[in-house]
C-alpha cells in the first residue's frame, strides 16, 4: 500500500524560505510547461495541469527532498510522436490515445519502483545519456525555429525540418518574428548582464512579460492583415496561447481503444524508460547539488513519479520528470526540504484559477523561443566538447546516438549507441561472457574487506560489482576495490565510483581504488576509460 512521507518539525521550520524558493519555480515552470505541452501537440494547459499534480501530489510520496516535479523538455519528442503516430492527422484523437500509454508507463514505473529498479540510474551509460538529450535538443528546435518565425512548416521529419528553415526564414510574419526573435535575444543575453542582482529575476519571466506587451502592441488578440515591404500578412489569436474558459473543460480522459496495438506498446516502452532512467538522473544529479549533501532513496523518487504521471495521464495532463534545471533554480534560490515543490504547485494552480485570461495573451513565439533555447542548451557544442575530452570512443558513442535518434527514433538511436559501447569493449579487451556479469570475489576480516574484479567492469555489469559492495557488513569500515585483474575498465564504471567513494565519505566509510597502475588511460580526463596495457595482457 502506497504511504505518503511524514513531515518533519525541521521542515515545518523552513516554510519562509520554501514559500520564496516555490514562488520563484513558480515564475520559470509557468512558462516553460505551457511550451513544452504546446511542442508536444498536448493543450497547453496540460503542462500546467502536470505540473501541479506534480507539485501538490508527489511532494508526499518521493524522497528527493530538493527536486521539482513536471514536464520537461525530455520527453517532448515522445509525446510529440505518440500524438502524432496514435492519431493519424487527428490531434485531438491522438491526445487521448496518448494519454492511454502515459497511464500504462506510469503502472509500469510503480512496478519498477517496487522491484527496486531505481539502480537503473547508476547503469545507463552516461554518453548514450547526453547523445539522447543532445537529440532531442535539436529535435526540439527544429520545429520550434519555425513557430518563432511565424510559419507552419510542411510535415517532415527533424532533419526536413531543419532544411526548411531558410525558406522560413524567407517568409517569416515580421511581428510575429519579432517577438519571437526578441524574445531569444532576451533568452541568451540575460545571464550575460553586468548586474547580479538583476540576473537574479527569471529570464523567462521578463519574455513573458515583455512579449504580453509586443502582442498587445501588435493587437495580436484580434485577427487582422497588415502590409509590410510589399507583402501581406496575417496575424490573430492563432499566434497565442489557447486555453479553455474553464479549469473543469480541461479534463479529458483516455482513450484505452488501441493499447494493444505495436504503436501503443512502443510509446508505453518509451515513456516508462526514458521518463525513469531521465528522472533518476536528474535526482542523483540534484542530490550532489544539496549543500546539506542529503541522499535520496531513487526508488521512493520513482514510485513518487509513477503515481504523479497515472494521475496526470488520467486527466489529460503531460508526462512528468525530476525535472533538473527547474530543481536547480529551486536549490540557488534557497529551498531547504521537499515543501519548495508543494508551493510551487500550489501558485500554479492558483494562477491559472485566478488569471487564466492572462495566460491566453502570451505569444507562441515567445514560448518556442524559451524551447528553443532549451534546446540549444540540451545540444550546445560544450556538451560535444566536454564528451570529446572523455575520450574519442565516447564521442563515438554520443554522435552515433544522436545522429540515429534525429534520422530514426528514440529507441533506435539509444539502442544504437548501447550496441555500438557493448562494440567497442569488446575490441577494447572485454570477454563477451563478462558484458553482463563481471567475475567478482570477496574477502572481508573486521574493519577491512578487499573486493576484485576480473575480466571487465564495464556500465552494463557494474550492478553486480556495486551489490558486492553494499552487502559488506556495516562494520567495514576500510574497503579496497581491486581492478588490477580487469581488461577494460569503462568510463560509466570510473564515474560511479568517484560517486560511490564521495557518498561513502559522507558516512565515515573509505572506498579505496587499486590495481589501474598497469591500465592505460584512453584520455587525459580523470574519468576516461582504462585499458589493459598489452605487456599486462
Amino acid at each position: 500500500m502506497l504511504q505518503p512521507t511524514r513531515s518533519t518539525s525541521s521542515e515545518v521550520a523552513h516554510w519562509g524560505a520554501d514559500l520564496l524558493a516555490g514562488f520563484l519555480v513558480f515564475l520559470i515552470a509557468l512558462p516553460l510547461c505551457l511550451g513544452i505541452a504546446m511542442a508536444s501537440s498536448f493543450p497547453a494547459i496540460a503542462g500546467i495541469m502536470t505540473a501541479v499534480v506534480g507539485g501538490v501530489l508527489t511532494t508526499f510520496f518521493g524522497s528527493a527532498r530538493l527536486t521539482i516535479k513536471g514536464p520537461a523538455a525530455g520527453l517532448i519528442v515522445i509525446a510529440l510522436g505518440a500524438v502524432t503516430e496514435l492519431g493519424q492527422g487527428d490531434t485531438a484523437a491522438g491526445y487521448r490515445l496518448a494519454l492511454a500509454t502515459i497511464v500504462v508507463a506510469a503502472i509500469l514505473q510503480i512496478a519498477f519502483s517496487l522491484v527496486r529498479a531505481g539502480a537503473l540510474g547508476d547503469t545507463f551509460p552516461s554518453s548514450v545519456v547526453h547523445g539522447m538529450l543532445a537529440a532531442i535538443g535539436v529535435i526540439i528546435c527544429s520545429k520550434q525555429l519555425h513557430t518563432l518565425l511565424g510559419v507552419t512548416p510542411e510535415k517532415a521529419g527533424p532533419l526536413g525540418l531543419l532544411a526548411q528553415v531558410p525558406h522560413s526564414l524567407s517568409v517569416a510574419n515580421p511581428e510575429v518574428a519579432i517577438i519571437g526573435v526578441g524574445s531569444l535575444v532576451l533568452l541568451f543575453s540575460w545571464p550575460q548582464l553586468p548586474w547580479p542582482r538583476l540576473r537574479k529575476v527569471p529570464a523567462q519571466l521578463i519574455v513573458v512579460v515583455l512579449s504580453i506587451v509586443a502582442a498587445d502592441f501588435f493587437d495580436l488578440g484580434h485577427e487582422h492583415q497588415y502590409h509590410f515591404q510589399g507583402r501581406d500578412f496575417s496575424v490573430g489569436p492563432k499566434f497565442l496561447v489557447e486555453l479553455p474558459g474553464q479549469l473543469l473543460a480541461a479534463l479529458t480522459f483516455p482513450d484505452f481503444s488501441q493499447l494493444g496495438s505495436s504503436t501503443s506498446i512502443k510509446y508505453i516502452v518509451m515513456f516508462a524508460l526514458v521518463g525513469s532512467i531521465e528522472s533518476l538522473l536528474s535526482a542523483k544529479a540534484v542530490d550532489a547539488l544539496d549543500p546539506q549533501k542529503r541522499r535520496s532513496d531513487l526508488d521512493k523518487d520513482l514510485l513518487a513519479v509513477g503515481v504523479g504521471n497515472l494521475i496526470a495521464g488520467f486527466i489529460g495532463g503531460l508526462p512528468m520528470i525530476t525535472e533538473i534545471v527547474r530543481s536547480s533554480a529551486n536549490i540557488n534560490n534557497g529551498a531547504r526540504t521537499k515543501y519548495a515543490n508543494f508551493f510551487h504547485g500550489v501558485f500554479l494552480f492558483l494562477f491559472v484559477a485566478a488569471v487564466p485570461w492572462l495566460l491566453a495573451r502570451i505569444p507562441l513565439a515567445a514560448l518556442a523561443a524559451m524551447l528553443i533555447y532549451t534546446g540549444y542548451r540540451l545540444a550546445s557544442p560544450a556538451e560535444f566538447v566536454k564528451t570529446w575530452r572523455i575520450g574519442r570512443e565516447q564521442m563515438m558513442i554520443f554522435a552515433t546516438t544522436m545522429f540515429v535518434t534525429v534520422a530514426t527514433d528514440l529507441l533506435v538511436g539509444v539502442a544504437a549507441g548501447v550496441m555500438l559501447k557493448i562494440l567497442l569493449h569488446a575490441i577494447n579487451g572485454m570477454p563477451l561472457a563478462n558484458t553482463f556479469k563481471p567475475r567478482v570475489d570477496v574477502e572481508h576480516d573486521g574493519d577491512y574487506a578487499t573486493v576484485r574484479v576480473g575480466q571487465a567492469a564495464v556500465f552494463s555489469n557494474y550492478l553486480t560489482i556495486k551489490r558486492a559492495l553494499g552487502q559488506l557488513p556495516g562494520t567495514v569500515q576500510h574497503v579496497t576495490l581491486d581492478l588490477e585483474h580487469t581488461n577494460l575498465v569503462d568510463h560509466t564504471v570510473m564515474e560511479k565510483l568517484h560517486e560511490l567513494e564521495q557518498e561513502w565519505q559522507l558516512v565515515q566509510r573509505n572506498l579505496h581504488v587499486r590495481g589501474l597502475d598497469q591500465h592505460a588511460s584512453l584520455s587525459e580526463h580523470p574519468f576516461a576509460a582504462r585499458r589493459r596495457k598489452l605487456s599486462q595482457v
